[in-house]
């Protein structure tokens, strides 16, 4: 129970982030179209860049995001197919997206340094960067096709930066280029309004939200896929590797299981903003779930990744 209660209390942060957000809309009428393109164009791709670039290039480790990223398409185009027998408009595609992905980056990486300790930041930021290249390429494709044709949903995701940032990073990384110490805090700046600018974003898509009306059977979808789709499938992986190959290690499992709880991501309050794709909706999905997860991560944490 006490560390139950000691991970509640420090999670309390991210809460006030969102309601910090919630108020930037309400009283100061802050644009949440504004705040999604900083992220998406802008933060987004610093991140990426500096992950890739500072991880140690070895099959283990550039396993970790394509496996991530694999998970996110599977679950994308799984829930993509079978959501046609429930919706018809493109509440299908941004439910699709929601299934593919989960916030990894604004709330888990904070939430796993703190849990575990700065030593998990790489190994997060190579769950992060599957996810991000999960985003960027099949989540954006299929949450644009909500409105645009394929023509144009494919113009979208080649303007994304965030893919042209990894390949320049992945290169340099190769070959061995590193920056001094003005980069490094400069990233660090970045990382900072990259938690902060995305939780806050939860909270302004809702304070753009006139009346709060609950599509119950889109939550239902969305949080049975996020919490118990998702960590069953990871640990299915977890054990497969554990009984045959051996490729990765206890700290990297207690990461992907807690990647694999974290709520809804932020993103597709940014996305489907930037698409005009059900956005209200997404926005009361994507707080619900982040609300639950404020029992249910420190509920997996005590019981199943403490040991």
């Amino acid at each position: 129970m006490s560390i139950f209660l000691t991970l509640v209390v420090k999670l309390i942060p991210f809460y006030l982030f969102i309601l910090l957000g919630f108020l930037a809309g309400k009283l100061l009428h802050a644009q949440k179209e504004t705040v999604a393109s900083l992220l998406i164009y802008m933060i987004t791709p610093v991140i990426v860049f500096h992950g890739v670039l500072t991880t140690k290039l070895t099959f283990g480790t550039l396993s970790i995001p394509v496996i991530i990223w694999l998970i996110g398409v599977l679950m994308c185009l799984s829930v993509y197919r079978v959501s046609k027998l429930f919706w018809h408009d493109s509440t299908r595609n941004i439910l699709a997206y929601t299934a593919g992905t989960g916030n990894f980056g604004y709330f888990g990486l904070p939430v796993a340094v703190t849990i575990f300790g700065e030593q998990v930041t790489g190994l997060v930021v190579l769950c992060v960067l599957g996810i991000i290249f999960f985003e960027n390429t099949l989540g954006f494709f299929i949450t644009a096709r909500g409105r645009h044709t394929v023509k144009e949903s494919l113009i979208r995701v080649i303007t994304l930066p965030s893919i042209y940032t990894f390949l320049l990073a992945l290169i340099l990384n190769v070959l061995g280029v590193r920056f001094g110490q003005t980069y490094t805090d400069t990233v660090t700046l970045f990382r900072g309004a990259y938690t902060l600018l995305g939780m806050m974003l939860i909270g302004m898509g809702l304070s753009g939200v006139v009346k709060l009306e609950f599509d119950w059977k889109f939550i239902f979808f969305s949080h049975f896929v996020k919490f118990v789709v998702w960590p069953a499938v990871v640990l299915s992986i977890i054990l497969l590797d554990g009984a045959l190959f051996h490729i990765f290690s206890t700290q990297i499992y207690k990461v992907m299981m807690l990647m694999s709880v974290v709520p809804m991501a932020a993103n597709t309050v940014a996305f489907a903003t930037q698409l005009r794709v059900q956005p209200e909706k997404a926005s009361v999905a994507v707080l619900s779930s982040t609300l639950f997860a404020l029992i249910y991560i420190p509920l997996v944490v005590g019981v199943f990744l403490t040991s």
